[in-house]
């Protein structure tokens, strides 16, 4: 699963196995069965110590949790002891943690047994999802919160069922969670990603300073995180509150790198009122971003400004066309045909120089025939030629991946355009039995295929999950390493328009 930090999804979806309390603490490392020997020791410890969550991980891990004499087993023992909570929850657990969708059956017994298990509902919402029954899942969450109406990350996690719906009516219902518990670290979370998510960099500002006052960042790790939002926020507005802030809070790491970009911004701004650009521009080439940052549009558009008013039109033009071929947004492509106007360039060579850059570092797409899970098929990316293929390689459980998958469709739909396939990969094998629900469920239009991260990395050089690719329609692929999200989807949209050679200019 892909860590970074700046998504959404990851970190709810790691939040949430935190607080889910998975009661083993790893997932299984042996899909088949031990040793008889091992099985046959395992066997006299369970039956030795029936009540023992340990002892009955230990016996399921040594029968195999691929086998299916595990589960017939239990099973077996359900039925003799029906009220012995140990059984399913223990095999229910095993099969949860493993990412499995055996779970569901043994969790369901543990929930009728115990229906004030908050955390058993809190793992069926988990399996419900990962079949891409949002509804049920939500409703599952609403049982947790209810079995624990005093826990924080129930009610989160309840809360988060939300986050895709109406923003006004999230907004609200995330005030009322921060009124409910304002002094959780779990409140400092909902805060942060309100101003994470926020389009409007004013929006955003407001909720960061709030998260600041309402959680200082000394005592809460989400709000100390928010921080460097606030920062990126500032240096884009008012570099000296930006320097002010990063002047507070630690001086190492991205800190002393943002420190050093609101100096340069001051400088900067200085120069410009004395029309002193070519300095200001060679402040600005000094500046080194931190790794992660909300600024790399915003100094590529200042440097641009800078280079025009310095005489050096093109250098200005030149940097916009590189940074719109792989990364287009409506901000660049305005400022680049503004600055191609100034140099005598009509729209369509604008468009032309940069389907150039495009074409010199697009690379053949690895040629995939890999079967359909909607038919005994196979698909080829040959079969495929003469469209463009948004492809992403993912896997059922993996909640950044299908965090992802809403967006892809909204473009999807919004394009309307049959030379446009959509194409997903699952790397896992094990959890092929969750694809066809998920396709049922949610209504997606991909075409799920059978991969393993075998065939993943090897072909694609993919190293964690999900991993995109736009593939024109000769088999190249033009964009890749993009994540898309509620505040970009005109990127994503321009990219395949841009493949799709059907709009009239880049910026359509």
């Amino acid at each position: 699963m892909k860590n970074n930090l700046n998504s959404a999804a990851f970190a709810i979806w790691l939040l949430i196995v935190c607080i889910s309390g998975q009661l083993f603490a790893q997932r299984p490392v042996r899909m088949g069965p031990a040793s008889p020997e091992e099985i046959t020791k395992a066997r006299k410890y369970v039956v030795a110590n029936f009540d023992s969550l340990k002892a009955h991980k230990a016996f399921i891990y040594a029968m195999g949790l691929g086998t299916t004499q595990v589960a017939d087993q239990y099973r077996a023992w359900i039925k003799e002891y029906p009220n012995k909570v140990v059984i399913p929850l223990s095999i229910g657990t095993a099969y949860y943690n493993a990412e499995m969708p055996q779970a569901r059956e043994f969790l369901l017994k543990v929930a009728d047994l115990e229906p004030k298990n908050a955390k058993i509902w809190s793992m069926l919402s988990g399996d419900a999802f990962t079949r891409g029954q949002k509804d049920l899942s939500t409703e599952y969450k609403r049982k947790a919160m209810l079995a624990e109406p005093s826990n924080a990350s129930y009610a989160l996690e309840y809360l988060t069922s939300f986050d895709d719906g109406d923003p006004d009516v999230y907004k609200q219902k995330a005030f009322d969670f921060i009124r409910r518990f304002p002094a959780d670290e779990n409140g400092a979370y909902v805060l942060y990603w309100l101003a994470e998510r926020a389009t409007d960099i004013n929006d955003k500002i407001n909720y960061f300073e709030e998260l600041r006052k309402l959680y200082p960042p000394q005592k809460y790790n989400w709000s100390a995180s928010g921080m460097t939002g606030l920062a990126d926020a500032y240096l884009q507005t008012d570099p000296e509150k930006a320097l002010k802030l990063a002047n507070e809070m630690d001086g190492n790491g991205d800190w002393k790198l943002r420190k050093q970009v609101a100096e340069s911004l001051i400088q900067v701004n200085k120069l410009e009122q004395t029309q002193n650009y070519r300095e200001a521009v060679s402040t600005l080439d000094r500046v080194i971003l931190p790794k992660l940052n909300h600024l790399d549009d915003f100094i590529t558009l200042k440097k641009a400004v800078l280079r025009d008013n310095a005489g050096d039109v093109k250098a200005a033009y030149d940097s916009l066309a590189t940074k719109f071929a792989k990364t287009p947004t409506d901000q660049i492509y305005t400022a680049l045909n503004l600055y191609g106007g100034k140099m005598g360039k009509i729209e369509q060579q604008v468009v032309k120089d940069i389907e150039t850059i495009r074409a010199n570092t697009a690379v053949a797409a690895y040629p995939f025939d890999l079967g359909l899970y909607t038919s005994t098929g196979k698909l080829n990316l040959k079969d495929l030629k003469g469209k463009v293929v948004l492809l992403t390689f993912w896997f059922p459980a993996c909640s950044p991946c299908r965090a992802e998958f809403p967006h892809f469709q909204a473009v999807i739909d919004k394009l309307k355009n049959k030379d446009v396939v959509y194409v997903g990969i699952n790397v896992f094998p094990e959890q092929d039995p969750y694809v066809l629900p998920i396709m049922k469920n949610t209504k997606y239009s991909f075409i799920p295929l059978r991969g393993t991260r075998e065939f993943a990395k090897k072909s694609y050089g993919v190293d964690s999950e999900p991993e995109n690719f736009l593939i024109d329609k000769d088999g190249k692929i033009v964009f890749k390493g993009f994540r898309i999200d509620n505040t970009n989807h005109r990127t994503l949209e321009l990219m395949i328009s841009s493949l799709l050679h059907n709009d009239q200019h880049a910026g359509n």
